[in-house]
């Protein structure tokens, strides 16, 4: 089975985000990079079925030059060869025009499946994967919990999980899911992954071979950055804990209004 991953580097989670003087933008000269999160799913799922069944594991990312260490990351944990889209065209790129991109290179391409993070933990736009399966004309499943290939690798079964139970869905191939947490757990990659991940091709496609003359129209674009409003200290209530309850509620109810 032929699988693609597209797959989007984003800021650390855990990294400190500071905006701009100018507010304008955020400082990226001290934050560390890494792999999507729920994109990493995708790529642990798309390894799975790749042992089981066989076929190519191929990583889709469009960024600057620094999300080829992503690249290698998803590389090293056992994706085959990998797919840079890079190009000044694309700095602006919105989930929009990163769809569109993505459709574009691979209309040109063989493939079964495509996953798809259900979101990029930078922007939250949930937008990308929808949007790709869309322009493709191909079915999709979003947020999905479970996936099972079918014996003849026509169909997937896939579980999403929605208010009340879960979903089961049946769908023909080719097809697009999102993943989210709870479909695997991604493993790390390994020494000897990492070694032969620096032997594995990463194409760069830029946005004249796609046939792209025009820069992209974005449909969205920041006007300005700020970080959220600073959180008042908190208020510790001394006392006996009867009694601070007793303030607690007197504070809840007249100074809070929470009551």
């Amino acid at each position: 089975m032929n699988i693609i991953v597209c797959m989007k580097q984003v800021p650390d989670t855990a990294a400190r985000i500071t905006v701009t003087g100018d507010g304008k933008g955020i400082e990226t000269g001290d934050l560390s990079y890494v792999v999507n999160p729920y994109d990493e799913y995708g790529v642990e799922e798309a390894l799975r079925i790749k042992e089981k069944l066989g076929g190519e594991v191929v990583v889709i990312s469009l960024g600057p030059d620094r999300a080829t260490e992503a690249i290698r990351t998803c590389l090293a944990m056992g994706a085959d060869r990998a797919i840079h889209l890079k190009d000044d065209a694309f700095g602006e790129a919105d989930p929009f025009v990163t769809a569109k991109v993505l459709a574009r290179v691979i209309s040109e391409m063989e493939y079964d499946l495509i996953f798809c993070g259900k979101q990029a933990v930078d922007d939250n736009a949930a937008f990308v994967g929808p949007a790709l399966a869309e322009f493709l004309g191909i079915p999709q499943a979003t947020v999905i919990t479970r996936l099972t290939p079918a014996e003849d690798g026509k169909t997937i079964t896939v579980e999403r999980e929605v208010e009340g139970g879960k979903e089961v869905l049946e769908i023909p191939l080719p097809a697009l899911v999102t993943t989210q947490k709870g479909l695997n757990e991604p493993r790390y990659a390994s020494l000897p992954g990492i070694m032969k991940a620096k032997k594995k091709e990463i194409k760069v496609v830029d946005a004249a071979s796609l046939g792209i003359t025009d820069e992209p129209a974005a449909k969205v674009k920041a006007q300005s950055w700020s970080p959220p409003p600073e959180r008042k200290a908190g208020k510790k209530i001394p006392g006996e804990p009867a009694e601070a309850v007793k303030e607690l509620v007197r504070l809840l109810k007249e100074e809070a209004k929470a009551l």
